[in-house]
């Protein structure tokens, strides 16, 4: 009589993995090594995607309150290379634009801006001067840092409001300070606070146009016009700004909207994050690496261990599983401790800039994903390898 056949040992699920971990915690400092550079991977991928997310997330913030409506005509030079001039009413043939909602305008002032007459007039104070128009503020979306804006009342008299970089050079922290205007003490009523969308508006000091013409030997041309429309009617208004400001010379006259500046942010923004996720996956794939040669020397390590199960019942099999089951654990470590380490550098960074924190679960979902697949391609060799191994041979191995 014949007995039953015999069949192949199985190990359940959780004996496999309980296997897998007890295989893990035997070489800690080597196992926590090789997590290492998976982590290191992880995170970087992590914190590039969310700081980029977040980044941009807090420009298009920045867009929506500031406005991306708004357009520039600036006075360049003729066809003979010679400085040219707007009209002095070009503010009102703006406004005839039928989609023009705000128009306003600014114009360079030639004055030496000094802190108190006992400066030198050789030494600037690095501090531009603009005429501009009571509606500036309007229609720039700017807003007072402190005291007040220019008005229908004051800006006929000697007094300026400062940009915020211009009021740190000249060191006016308060409103009723004066500073020199080439030989004329000035009034400050007013301090800007910056103004992300007209930069350079930071660096000057803003007198009103009737009093630069007494006082500062204005000639009354403005330099800039500002003017906002509707979104969908900015390319139409950009196409006929040009000639509208200068008819028959549009060709000396330059149109630019200022948020296309703060848009190429983005861009430049995609460049470095590609750059960044590239430096990850390098990162990523020394981990695997280092995860792979910890397999394999495992596997060296462990061959009584392994010719012990196979006389014992273990199939080739499970053998295989075995070890593939540490690498997915050791790689799955790895990324854990890489995404959790990924978003709080994401959180802190932000919240150190004032961004929203913004993490897409993409970004710790395909980390994981690609932890895994690195587990699975790093520990199929050593597995396979283990496998192979005939129970006499790994028995008698030293």
């Amino acid at each position: 009589m014949t007995g039953p056949a015999l069949k192949p040992a199985r190990l359940p699920s959780a004996d496999i993995l309980r296997t897998g971990a007890v295989g893990l915690r035997a070489r800690r400092a080597r196992v926590l090594l090789s997590a290492l550079g998976i982590a290191i991977g992880i995170a970087t991928m992590v914190a590039v995607v969310g700081l980029s997310t977040s980044s941009r997330a807090d420009l298009m913030s920045q867009l929506a309150r500031l406005g991306t409506n708004l357009l520039t005509a600036e006075a360049g030079k003729d066809a003979l290379g010679q400085d040219v001039k707007l009209p002095k009413h070009v503010v009102a043939m703006v406004e005839r634009i039928g989609p023009v909602q705000q128009a306003t305008a600014t114009a360079q002032v030639d004055a030496r801006i000094r802190r108190s007459d006992v400066v030198p007039e050789e030494q600037p104070a690095g501090v531009t001067a603009q005429a501009a128009r009571p509606d500036l503020l309007t229609t720039l979306n700017a807003r007072m840092a402190k005291g007040r804006w220019l008005d229908s009342a004051n800006e006929r008299l000697p007094v300026t409001v400062l940009g915020a970089v211009a009021a740190e050079r000249l060191s006016i922290t308060e409103p009723g300070e004066k500073i020199m205007m080439n030989d004329r003490y000035v009034v400050v009523v007013g301090i800007l606070s910056s103004i992300e969308l007209v930069p350079n508006l930071d660096r000057v000091a803003l007198v009103g146009f009737p009093a630069a013409e007494k006082y500062l030997g204005f000639d009354g041309h403005p330099t800039t016009v500002f003017e906002r429309s509707p979104d969908a009617s900015v390319e139409g208004v950009r196409a006929v700004l040009a000639r509208t400001v200068m008819p028959g010379n549009e060709g000396s006259v330059k149109v630019s909207r200022p948020s296309d500046a703060l848009a190429a942010k983005t861009a430049a923004d995609k460049g470095l994050t590609g750059l960044m996720l590239g430096l990850g996956a390098v990162a990523l794939l020394v981990g695997g690496v280092g995860v792979a040669n910890t397999m394999v020397i495992s596997v060296l390590e462990r061959r009584q261990e392994i010719g012990l199960r196979r006389a014992l019942g273990a199939t080739k099999g499970a053998i295989r599983l075995q070890f593939l089951t540490e690498s997915l654990l050791l790689s799955a470590l790895g990324g854990v401790a890489g995404a959790v380490l990924g978003a709080a550098a994401t959180f802190a960074f932000a919240k150190a800039q004032g961004w929203q924190v913004v993490v897409p679960l993409w970004s710790i979902g395909g980390g994981l994903g690609a932890t895994l697949a690195i587990g699975v391609l790093a520990g199929l060799y050593p597995a396979i390898r283990a496998s192979r191994l005939h129970p006499t041979v790994a028995l008698h191995a030293t």
